[in-house]
């Protein structure tokens, strides 16, 4: 799985393909066409899924916090943030806007990814803010409401999700107690190529990012649901806290990779695959 150039950077930021989360007429075109090229590419070179955002604010946050053993952990506390009326090139979006943009690319692209049998995974808009925040009436690709009817636009096998259990949490009121069946929906329908297995404390516009064994959700529980539901995909860490150490990053990451090791051993499965 590779990213195409439509990344989770905000729109101020270096972004790629601007004319597509903007919906500027003839400079989305182009760019779609070069998203189809790309997938094309992805064929010939036997390569079969890409992950991508639709994403114009980025991933906001607001200060830091501390958890366990001093790590530091990125936060959203939308009370605490200083940035909401400040708007972006795009001005204000309504929801149905940013709608009619994400149905003009998929129903240009899917079919695209389709005929070339690549899947398409896009990664949910972290976090769910409040309504108005930077101009955005709502960012509809940040809680499962908006992912339900995301991936029944367009539809095809070849049409899913990089399922973020962190972002998808990051919008509940009860992550502990609602996530487990919102990953059967979207796994019962075969819409999850890819998983960021993360872990938050919190919930609904006030959260901290923490490791996957120190959160609200039961990830052992999580785990299971994936297999129970035939997911066949990556399980993979994301958002790391940041620790002390020489190799802070690569420090955490491995703590992430090998719990979820041990949930596979534990369980009896394979974590390499069959």
């Amino acid at each position: 799985m590779v990213q195409l150039p439509l990344p989770s950077s905000g729109i101020e930021r270096q972004h790629q393909a601007p004319g597509i989360v903007l919906g500027r007429p003839g400079e989305r075109d182009r760019e779609i066409d070069g998203i189809c090229r790309i997938i094309e590419a992805l064929r010939e070179a036997g390569i079969g899924a890409a992950k991508y955002n639709f994403n114009v604010l980025g991933i906001p946050r607001t200060t830091s916090e501390t958890g366990r053993g001093g790590a530091v952990l990125s936060t959203w506390r939308a009370d605490r943030a200083t940035d909401g009326d400040t708007l972006t090139i795009a001005g204000r979006v309504s929801a149905d806007e940013f709608w009619e943009r994400i149905t003009y690319f998929l129903e240009r692209v899917v079919p695209v990814a389709t005929t070339n049998k690549v899947r398409l995974a896009c990664h949910p808009h972290d976090p769910l803010t409040p309504p108005g925040y930077r101009g955005f009436e709502k960012r509809v690709l940040g809680d499962a409401e908006g992912l339900m009817k995301f991936v029944q636009i367009a539809e095809s096998p070849y049409h899913g999700l990089n399922f973020c259990q962190g972002t998808v949490a990051e919008s509940l009121e009860n992550p502990r107690a609602e996530i487990g069946e919102i990953i059967r929906w979207f796994g019962r329908r075969k819409k999850i190529f890819n998983v960021h297995f993360r872990n938050i404390k919190g919930g609904r516009y006030s959260f901290t990012e923490e490791f996957p064994d120190c959160g609200d959700m039961d990830m052992p529980a999580a785990l299971r649901i994936y297999h129970e539901v035939g997911y066949d995909g990556m399980i993979m860490p994301d958002h790391v806290p940041h620790i002390d150490a020489a190799d802070s990053n690569e420090t955490a990451f491995a703590f992430c990779f090998g719990y979820i090791i041990g949930l596979f051993q534990a369980n009896g499965w394979d974590p390499y695959g069959p």
